[in-house]
């Protein structure tokens, strides 16, 4: 299983990555970091910087075809920044073309309010996103994970860094792991 990590340059909330990624790699997956450029992520504990991560290929250099996944950390300024990049949108939107799954925590569905794919879902998120998630022609519902199975590809969502464990489970399943 190989999985594509979606996350602009900075703001991404460190152990939404962290813990994820760890889960991907104790089924035996692959992870790649995937950025808008090239170098190193900025994470964030919260609102204090924390680690560093590399690059391991840009969204240009990403072919979703190497993909059987993807996922969407949160933090509030990571998915502000590539809902505002074509290129990111663009890759976001080629998961549900190619029926692949995606998996988004805390802010990460702003991208798929974005990208117009909550439309007809429900989903959960952090709470500050339901107006825009309803707006957008999704039902929001507050739940430790949702999984929406609707066409064309199933969507994995969760609320906050308190629901890492179920929305690890909840996506390795849809991934195949």
């Amino acid at each position: 299983m190989r999985v594509a990590f979606l996350m602009a340059p900075e703001g991404v909330e460190q152990v939404e990555l962290t813990e994820p990624w760890r889960a991907v790699g104790d089924v035996g997956g692959e992870c790649h970091l995937i950025s808008t450029e090239p170098g190193r992520i900025q994470a964030f504990d919260h609102l204090d910087k924390a680690r560093t991560f590399a690059v391991d290929r840009t969204v240009a250099e990403a072919s979703v075809g190497d993909y059987d996944g993807l996922v969407l950390p949160g933090g509030v300024a990571n998915p502000d920044a590539l809902r505002t990049d074509k290129a990111a949108v663009g890759f976001v939107d080629a998961f549900f073309e190619a029926g692949k799954p995606v998996a988004a925590i805390c802010h990460a569905p702003w991208t798929l309010v974005e990208a117009d794919r909550v439309r007809g879902r429900t989903l959960t998120s952090y709470p500050s996103l339901r107006t825009d998630i309803t707006n957008a022609g999704g039902t929001w519902v507050d739940e430790q994970v949702k999984v929406c199975t609707a066409a064309p590809s199933p969507l994995v969502t969760s609320r906050n860094p308190g629901d890492l464990k179920a929305f690890c489970e909840a996506f390795i399943i849809q991934f195949g792991g």
